[in-house]
């Protein structure tokens, strides 16, 4: 089973897809690359308020665009949770938590600044998740320039497992995520690699990347 646990493909609700078009084209790009089931994970942000009462009707829609045009993709609702104090204490409090295979919650950091966290404290957040009896997945740490080795590995010893993206490999984010995201993997530590899919810059990049010869892993367990 190929599968895509980081995409922003949803029209209209964050800084992905723009619109219905534009979201068909997105995952019509990851049907025809081999991906079998592809998670729509929009974020929610300080920017983007999303809930899941936003997020199931733009993945509703997509589900019905895609149906009606013969595209044969598996689209499962979830969610990319920033952990900053405006959004991801309300998550946890309304418990608005989507897992990804129903075990899986997307925990990003914020990707420049970590002062947006506040005064949250990432490993009592993962600790949190864990002890609800899911598993954190910390997307494109490759990313996260200011993120220490030894917090990493904190993260990883409280249960955290790792999802890198593609694009980083192939130079979407520039040398020093790819060089990043090589070296995570070289020490077996990325558990999920994922599109991140946003736009059709993403689809040229990754998909020049994909037609290289690199090849989509099969998650028939996870």
């Amino acid at each position: 089973m190929k599968l895509d646990f980081h995409s922003h493909i949803l029209p209209g609700i964050d800084d992905g897809a723009t619109d219905i078009n534009n979201a068909v084209q997105l995952a019509t790009a990851m049907k025809e690359w081999g991906f079998d089931r592809v998670t729509c994970t929009p974020h929610i942000t300080n920017k983007f308020r999303n809930t899941p009462e936003t997020i199931r009707p733009a993945f509703e829609q997509l589900q019905e665009a895609l149906y009606l045009q013969g595209i044969d993709l598996d689209l499962r609702m979830s969610a990319e949770y920033r952990i900053v104090p405006q959004t991801w204490p309300e998550v946890l409090e309304k418990g608005w938590i989507m897992p990804i295979e129903d075990r899986f919650v997307l925990m990003e950091l914020p990707i420049f600044d970590p002062t947006d966290i506040g005064d949250l404290k990432p490993l009592e957040e993962f600790k949190k998740v864990v002890s609800m009896g899911l598993i954190p997945l910390l997307p494109h740490p490759e990313r996260y320039f200011y993120l220490s080795r030894r917090e990493l590995m904190e993260f990883l010893e409280a249960g955290v497992r790792i999802q890198s993206n593609y694009g980083s490999l192939a130079g979407l984010y520039g040398d020093t995520a790819g060089q990043n995201a090589r070296c995570l993997a070289d020490e077996g530590l990325v558990s999920y690699w994922g599109t991140d899919m946003h736009n059709l810059h993403y689809v040229k990049v990754i998909g020049d990347w994909f037609a290289e010869g690199n090849l989509i892993p099969d998650y028939n367990a996870i």
